[in-house]
This record gives C-alpha cells, structure tokens and sequence, in this order.
C-alpha cells in the first residue's frame, strides 16, 4: 500500500539514510555483545564515563583535521588504561578510578573545545552524534569492529563469566581475573567507540545498556541476552531513524529514545506475564532475580 511505502519505506531509499541505517544496526550488535556483561554485571556507568572520555580525543582529531573515529578510539583506550592502573596501582575501587577518570577526561576535552573560535557545530555533533553523516569507509570500519568485539567475547567468555561471580573464584580457578578485566574494558571501550557518531557521547549509554537490559528480562543466558539485545537495538535504530525523518528530530537521540521505551515495553510485558494466572491460581512476583541475574545463573550451572 502507498501509505506504508511512505511512512516506513522511503526514508530509506535515500542514501545516506540507508547508510545511517547500516552503521546504526552494526553499531547496536557490537553494544549488545559488550552491553551484555555490562548489565549482568551493572557496570553502566563505565560505560557513560568511556562516553564522556572520547572528548578529549575527538575534539582534538577534529581540530587537526583528523579522523574523530580514530581520536574516539586513542582516547577512550587512554582512558580504559588509567582506569586499569587506578584500580591496581593505586589500589582504588572500581567505581572511584572510573570517577577520577571521567571527570579529569572530561574536564580536558571542555578546556579544548573551549580554546577553539569555531567548535560549536562540532560540538554539537560530538555529543549528540551525527548517524545520517555516516559513510562507507566508516562502515567498514564498524563491521571489523563487530568482528572482532564477537571474536574477543567467545575467547574471555568463561574468565568474564568467572570474573562476574567472583575474583577470587576466577583466580583459583586460573581463569586470570587481570586479563578478563582487560577484555571486558575494551570490549565496552569498543561499543562506545563504535557507537559514538550514532547517538553522540552523551547518550551513548542508551545503546550499550538498554536493548540488553531489555533482553535479559527474558534471556535466560548471555549469549541469548547479546543477540536478543543486537535484535532489539537493531529495531529501536529503524524505529529511531524513521521517527527522525517523520518528525524533524535529531536522528541519534530519537535512536536513544526507542531504545529506552523498548526496554520499558519490554519489563512490562514480562511484569504481565509474571502476573498471569497460571493453572487456575493467581501468580504474583515476589523477589524476583535482578535483570542478568538469571542469565549468570543458567551460564554458571551449564559451566
């Protein structure tokens, strides 16, 4: 019908919309693959911190006439390593290392955006991402990135998974605790990267954490938690992509705005479900599992 072709076809007909469409997909499978481990192991914030610390090393790349791609990538690896250094040098948590390095990255990329005449429109860009300027080159770049974030996951899936529980465990059991940590920061560090220019440094998080935390509401594993994530991440960038054309709004928070609504579509469903009579009697939730506690669980036993 013509209706149908307009409202959820011709948008992407465009070029650059159907490109926008291609990096947003790829950009929310590499999220849900690292934002998995993220919400079983509530570690949202680094994600938000590795957000804001991409400033720095993008603002300088765009000052330079450089590649703000490849200034995400220096700056938040930078930051990933200070936060590794922190937390066993200095012997700091985990929450406290990431504090100090969010504010002192963020306060550095404020200081050069601020040195600069005329940084606004890229500014504006940096922290609200920019999906519809996605080109091919960038593409590419994110498919590698998706190949390689899958890759990583399956090798530290069982070290991360022991790392999840417990430390200690994971050190008894020479699953090298260290190294898991490693994996499990640059796997995000990646997502974060990978999804910067799609919904900005300030809503990076909406990617990362809310179409996997709306899969694991259901998902009963990791593995089915990332590719119940990538799927609805994937929906929520088309929802986002086509309310943006419709309406006028920015194309990266309209994509940040689905994906929270998917999520809470999705825990009222499951809250339904959980109320639903079954064989005659009235069920009602009491005590139920964190979202990721299950899917932990059902990876613990089948290890």
């Amino acid at each position: 019908m013509p209706w149908i072709h307009e409202l959820l076809l011709a948008p992407f007909e465009t070029a650059f919309f159907g490109r926008a469409l291609i990096g947003g997909m790829l950009a929310a499978s590499i999220c849900a693959t690292a934002g998995a481990w993220v919400v079983a192991r509530g570690m949202a914030f680094l994600g938000e911190a590795l957000g804001h610390g991409m400033l720095p090393g993008v603002a300088i790349a765009t000052l330079i006439g450089g590649s703000p791609l490849a200034g995400a990538a220096v700056s938040a690896a930078a930051m990933a390593v200070g936060i590794g250094w922190l937390t066993r040098r200095a012997r700091l948590r985990d929450d406290t290392a990431i504090g100090i390095a969010f504010v002192g990255m963020l306060a550095l990329g404020v200081v050069i955006v601020s040195h600069s005449g005329s940084f606004a429109t890229d500014a504006t860009a940096i922290l609200f991402g920019d999906v519809l300027a996605v080109q091919q080159a960038e593409l590419v770049a994110l498919a590698i990135g998706l190949l390689g974030t899958a890759v990583l996951a399956a090798v530290l899936h069982r070290p991360i998974l022991a790392l999840a529980f417990d430390e200690r465990i994971a050190a008894t059991l020479r699953l090298r605790p260290g190294l898991a940590r490693i994996g499990l920061a640059a796997l995000v560090t990646v997502a974060v990267v990978a999804s910067y220019q799609a919904v900005g440094t300030l809503l990076v998080v909406a990617l990362l954490v809310a179409p996997p935390a709306a899969a694991a509401v259901w998902s009963r594993s990791i593995p089915g938690a990332m590719l119940g994530g990538a799927a609805i991440g994937s929906l929520a960038v088309v929802v986002g992509l086509t309310a943006s054309w419709h309406l006028g709004t920015a194309a990266g928070a309209s994509i940040a705005i689905a994906a929270v609504l998917a999520f809470a579509v999705s825990s009222c469903l499951r809250a339904l479900t959980d109320l639903r009579p079954r064989d005659g009697a009235r069920v009602t939730t009491t005590a139920r599992p964190m979202i990721g506690e299950p899917a932990l669980a059902s990876e613990r036993s089948a290890a």
